[in-house]
């Protein structure tokens, strides 16, 4: 599955996706997160035209699949799959399901395995989703929840081609600029997307450390829920089109 050039090829879908793709009702979040959403949609005008080109390659990978009646599975990738590639899990996760699109699954990996940073763990709870402790192996299996009666995404660090993790049929979007160089190619993947963040494991046992992790969950949560808006508005499209 290629994207060409992504904001024509989602373009063109708007106008071709089959009418029986419709989106599903939102099941109801955590309020302290649906407001954090509703905060990050406020600041969609904050995403240069340079990242909406990237992102809109993640969107007609979903809307493409959506077309052809097919699961849409985003796995993302950075180094460790320690920070950047967990938030971005999460945050796609919650971008789909406050957007009330089917049928997506969210899976995260590195290069190598090491453990869900506790930082970043951290990040996401002041976010507002709800994680179960994993223990204090060193790799510990961290449950987060979105909502009461919402499915929980089980994280951990393992390699992106390690199960949980699909081994084909999938999207992978590299978070970070080293993985980004070290994997031109991802095995299995039908389509891949450049996305790197900046990494806040700079700013760790600093003053600011806090704060950047914070700051890099919102921009990863601002993006990703603009994909999301953007395969909604397809949906709305095809909708009114039937």
């Amino acid at each position: 599955m290629g994207v060409g050039n992504p904001l024509i090829v989602l373009a063109s879908i708007l106008l071709a996706a089959p009418s029986d793709a419709r989106i599903e009702a939102r099941p109801a979040m955590y309020p302290q997160l649906t407001a954090y959403i509703e905060q990050r949609i406020a600041e969609f005008d904050r995403i240069p035209a340079s990242r909406r080109e990237q992102l809109a390659q993640i969107a007609t990978y979903v809307t493409e699949c959506r077309a052809a009646g097919k699961p849409a599975r985003l796995v993302f990738v950075c180094t460790h799959n320690s920070r950047r590639s967990h938030l971005s899990q999460l945050w796609a996760q919650a971008a789909a399901t406050h957007y009330g699109v089917p049928n997506v699954f969210t899976y995260s990996g590195g290069t190598e395995a090491t453990a869900f940073n506790p930082r970043a763990v951290a990040a996401i709870e002041r976010a507002g989703f709800r994680v179960e402790p994993g223990g204090d192996e060193m790799n510990p299996v961290y449950l987060v929840r979105l909502g009461e009666g919402i499915r929980p995404l089980a994280c951990f660090s393992k390699p992106y081609n390690h199960a949980p993790n699909p081994r084909q049929d999938f999207c992978a979007v590299m978070v970070c600029t080293d993985a980004d160089e070290k994997c031109p190619t991802v095995a299995g993947a039908t389509a891949r997307v450049s996305l790197p963040f900046d990494d806040p494991k700079a700013f760790d046992g600093t003053p600011q450390e806090a704060a950047k992790y914070d700051e890099r969950c919102r921009d990863i949560a601002r993006e990703l829920l603009w994909v999301f808006s953007q395969v909604a508005r397809s949906a709305q499209t095809e909708s009114q089109a039937s």
